[in-house]
């Protein structure tokens, strides 16, 4: 009866050996393919351009004055202003 025993192992040890070789084939294969092109910028808007601007200058003074934690406290845009989250979010590489 080992017989049957040692061709079930087989069995297995083949399947693994084929499922490891395409595992690495497709692996190569994505390494290999181009990175998808880069959408184009949105356009931002010259309120929150004016306000990265700023954002900008104070993480500068923050630099200057030796205060470079990575922290900047913001307060919230006043009313009827434009939303800037989307823009700072991505001017600052929060999709990361």
């Amino acid at each position: 009866m080992p017989k049957p025993l040692r061709m079930r192992r087989r069995t297995w040890v083949a399947v693994w050996v084929v499922l490891c070789a395409a595992g690495i084939a497709a692996t190569a294969a994505l390494n290999a393919s181009p990175a998808p092109d880069a959408q184009p910028e949105k356009p931002v808007s010259a309120e929150c351009a004016e306000y990265l601007a700023d954002i900008e200058t104070q993480l500068a003074e923050a630099r200057q004055n030796g205060n470079d934690d990575g922290v900047l406290a913001l307060s919230r845009t006043r009313v009827g202003a434009d939303d800037c989250s989307d823009e700072i979010r991505d001017h600052f590489g929060g999709d990361r």
